[in-house]
C-alpha cells in the first residue's frame, strides 16, 4: 500500500546497500575502469528501481543514489495503483509503446515475484451523449495502441454489472488491474542486490559535471562525490533541476497535484469506474484497493511546491464530478485520503505530453540517459521504460 503505511517501512539493515563517505574514491565495490562505479541512477522510485534491476540483471555494475530513507516514497507512493491497459495515448508515443509492452511484463513480474494483484477490470463510463462519441475516440486510440481487448457495454447491460451506476454506455477494460505498488517495489529492489546493485539512502545529489576522463562526478551531500561511467537521471519531481544543472536542455517540470478522497462504506462498485478523460488528469475516478476500500480522485490542482496536505474543501467538487456517475453518492461519506504530485512537462489547459526520455542523440553526453515528466502510466511502464533505457544507453 502507499501513503501511511509506505512511511513506516525501515530499511532493511541486511540489504546490500551502499553507503556514501567523502573518501568514496578509494572505496572498491567490484571491476573499475576510471569511475567508482559503472552506472549510476539517481532516484530509487519504480522507474528507477526497474531500470536498476533490469541493468544489474545484464551485467552492469549498478549504484542508484536516494535522497529519502526509503524508496518509492514520493510519485511512486502517491497514485491509484492501477495497472493500466494502455488506452489513452496517441499512437507510437512513448508512452503507448511502453504501457502496453509494461503491462504485459508487470504481470508477468507479479506473477513470478508473487506481487499483491488483480485484474479487476475497467468501465470508462459516457453521462451524455457528446461522451458517448468520445468513448468511440478512445477505442480508435486504443486499438491503434494495440490494446484490443475492449468492450462497448450498452446502458442496459451496464445496470446488471453495476447497478449503482448511472451512465448511457461505457468502455469495458479487462486487463486493466491494480497491484501493491511498495510490494512491486521491494521486489524490484530484491532482484536488483541479487545481481549486486546497491542503494545509498539519505544521499541527496546536488550537481553533477564531467571530468576529462570522461567520467560523470556526481556531487552529493555537500562534500561528497562519486564518479561513474554512466549517468541515469530519474529523479522524478526533481528530474528538471538534476538535468539542467549541466546540459541546460530538459524541459520545465510543472507540478499537477492530485487529492484523493476515500469513501465511508462498503464500495458500491466491484470496477473501477472511470469518466472520460479531462485535460491534465484522467478525471475524478474511483478505484479500489486490494482490500475493497474505494476512493475517489485524483483531481487536478496546480502547485507551485511539493505539498501532500488535502484540503477538506476540495470534498465539494469530487460530490458534484461523482454524482455525474454515481448520483446516490451519501452527503458527507467522502473522507480526506492522501494526495500525489504529477511530473508534468506542460502547465495548464494544454495537451498532455509524452514521456521525455533523453539520450546521447539528444543531449550529446555519451553514458547519461535523463527521463523526465514520468507520469502516468510510469508504474505500469517501468519495465518497459527499464528495457528502453538499456537500449539507449547501449546505442
Amino acid at each position: 500500500m502507499p501513503h501511511d503505511i509506505l512511511m513506516t517501512v525501515v530499511n532493511n539493515s541486511n540489504s546490500n546497500q551502499f553507503e556514501l563517505k567523502p573518501d568514496i574514491a578509494t572505496q572498491k565495490i567490484g571491476k573499475r575502469s576510471l569511475a567508482d562505479v559503472e552506472t549510476l541512477i539517481v532516484g530509487a522510485g519504480v522507474v528507477g528501481l526497474a531500470i536498476a534491476r533490469d541493468l544489474s540483471k545484464a551485467g552492469q555494475e549498478v549504484l542508484v543514489l536516494e535522497q529519502h530513507n526509503i524508496i518509492g516514497s514520493e510519485t511512486s507512493a502517491r497514485n491509484s495503483e492501477v495497472i493500466h491497459a494502455g488506452i489513452y495515448y496517441p499512437k507510437d508515443s512513448l508512452k503507448a509503446l511502453t504501457c502496453v509492452r509494461g503491462k504485459q511484463l508487470l504481470y508477468e513480474f507479479c506473477q513470478s515475484h508473487h506481487v499483491p494483484h488483480q485484474k479487476i477490470g475497467k468501465l470508462i463510463v459516457a453521462s451524455t451523449p457528446d461522451q458517448v462519441s468520445t468513448l468511440q475516440q478512445i477505442e480508435a486510440h486504443a486499438r491503434a495502441n494495440g490494446v484490443e481487448d475492449l468492450r462497448n457495454i450498452n446502458g442496459e447491460e451496464l445496470c446488471d454489472w453495476e447497478p449503482n451506476l448511472s451512465a448511457m454506455g461505457a468502455l469495458y477494460s479487462p486487463s486493466t488491474g491494480i497491484i501493491d505498488s511498495h510490494s512491486y517495489m521491494l521486489a524490484l529492489q530484491g532482484d536488483m542486490e541479487a545481481h549486486g546493485g546497491q542503494i545509498a539512502f539519505n544521499t541527496k545529489v546536488e550537481s553533477w559535471n564531467r571530468d576529462k576522463k570522461g567520467c560523470f562526478e556526481i556531487h552529493c551531500n555537500g562534500a561528497e562525490t562519486v564518479t561513474a561511467r554512466n549517468l541515469i537521471i530519474s529523479g522524478g519531481l526533481h528530474a528538471s533541476k538534476l538535468a539542467n544543472g549541466e546540459t541546460a536542455l530538459a524541459p520545465d517540470t510543472q507540478l499537477a497535484k492530485g487529492n484523493y478522497f476515500k469513501l465511508a462504506g462498503k464500495a458500491p462498485f466491484s470496477h473501477l469506474i472511470y469518466p472520460v478523460p479531462e485535460l491534465g488528469g484522467l478525471g475524478v475516478h474511483l478505484t479500489l484497493d486490494l482490500d475493497g476500500q474505494a476512493r475517489f480522485g485524483p483531481d487536478v490542482e496546480w502547485v507551485e511546491e511539493i505539498v501532500y496536505q488535502v484540503d477538506p474543501q476540495r470534498a465539494e467538487r469530487f460530490y458534484s464530478a461523482i454524482r455525474t456517475y454515481w448520483p446516490d453518492l451519501p452527503d458527507n461519506s467522502l473522507e480526506p485520503d492522501y494526495a500525489g504530485i504529477r511530473p508534468k512537462l506542460v502547465g495548464q489547459g494544454e495537451p498532455d505530453a509524452d514521456f521525455c526520455i533523453m539520450g546521447e542523440n539528444e543531449h550529446g553526453y555519451s553514458g547519461l540517459v535523463m527521463l523526465l515528466g514520468m507520469e502516468s502510466p510510469g508504474l505500469t511502464a517501468s519495465l518497459a521504460i527499464a528495457e528502453y533505457v538499456r537500449k539507449v544507453l547501449q546505442t
